[in-house]
C-alpha cells in the first residue's frame, strides 16, 4: 500500500482568491462569445460568396435561407443580451450604484504611456492597475460600441422596406458596408488583441471561474489588491507601527 501514501497538511496550498466577476456576468459574456460565434460563421460565407467554401455552403436556394435564419437567430440572442446589459446599466444608475471602474479616465492614458516606455526599456516597472487596466478598458469599449453598430446596420439589412420608409434608400447599402466591415473589423481585434492579453500573456480564466488568484491580484490589478486589503493586516502586539 505504500504507494497511496497522504501528503502531510503541512504541504497542502491555502490559496486566498478574490471575486472578479459575477454568475450573471460570466453568463453575458458566454452568450456573448457563443453568439457572435454563430454570427461570424454564418456571417462571413455571405460576404465573401466568391470564395469556394463559400459557395459549396451557399450552393442551393434552401440553403442560403437556413443560414440567413441562423444568422437571424443568433442576432435576436446578441440583441437581447446587449438590451439586458444596457438596462441593467440605466437600472444602476437609477439607483446610484453604478461602478466607475470600467470608464476611461486620464489615468489610463498615462498607464499606457508608462506601458510603452516599459515596453522600449525606458522604465523598469510596468504601472500599477485597479479593477482594469486601460487594455481591459479598450476592449470592452471597442466591443460595446462594435456591437451598436453591427446591431443598428443588421436591423435596416433585415428589414431595408420599414427603415426606407422614413429614411433615404441608400442607407440600406451603407449598412451593409457597415455591418460587415464592423463584423471583421472586431473578428481581428478580438483575435489579435484580447486573446493575446487573456490566452497568450497569461491564462486568465476569471471569466469562467468568477475568481483572481492572490498572486494574479498582487501581479495584474495590485491598486485594486491594496484597496481590497487595506487595514487587513494586523499589527503584532508590541510591535513597532
Amino acid at each position: 500500500m505504500s504507494g497511496n501514501v497522504i501528503p502531510p497538511l503541512s504541504s497542502v496550498r491555502h490559496e486566498r482568491t478574490f471575486p472578479r466577476f459575477t454568475a450573471a456576468q460570466r453568463w453575458e459574456h458566454a452568450l456573448l462569445l457563443l453568439s457572435g460565434f454563430v454570427l461570424l460563421l454564418t456571417g462571413l460565407p455571405q460576404k465573401y460568396r466568391e470564395l469556394s467554401i463559400s459557395q459549396d455552403l451557399l450552393s442551393t436556394p434552401e440553403r442560403v435561407e437556413l443560414i440567413r435564419q441562423i444568422h437571424h437567430i443568433a442576432a435576436i440572442v446578441l440583441a437581447l443580451e446587449a438590451l439586458y446589459h444596457f438596462g441593467r446599466i440605466l437600472y444602476l444608475l437609477s439607483k446610484r450604484r453604478l461602478p466607475g471602474d470600467l470608464l476611461p479616465t486620464w489615468q489610463d492614458v498615462r498607464d499606457a504611456g508608462h506601458m510603452l516606455q516599459y515596453l522600449l526599456f525606458l522604465c523598469n516597472d510596468k504601472p500599477k492597475f485597479g479593477r482594469y487596466n486601460f487594455e481591459q478598458k479598450v476592449t470592452y469599449w471597442f466591443v460595446f460600441f462594435g456591437v451598436l453598430i453591427m446591431g443598428v446596420s443588421g436591423f435596416i439589412i433585415w428589414f431595408p422596406v420599414f427603415f426606407t420608409q422614413f429614411l433615404p434608400g441608400g442607407v440600406v447599402p451603407a449598412a451593409k458596408l457597415a455591418h460587415s466591415t464592423e463584423a471583421v473589423v472586431i473578428a481581428i481585434f478580438i483575435l489579435v488583441w484580447h486573446v493575446y492579453h487573456v490566452h497568450i500573456e497569461r491564462t486568465n480564466l476569471s471569466m469562467f471561474t468568477g475568481r483572481l488568484s492572490e498572486d494574479e491580484m498582487r501581479t495584474f490589478h495590485e491598486k485594486e489588491y491594496e484597496r481590497l486589503t487595506a487595514g487587513s493586516v494586523k499589527v503584532k502586539p508590541g510591535a513597532k507601527k
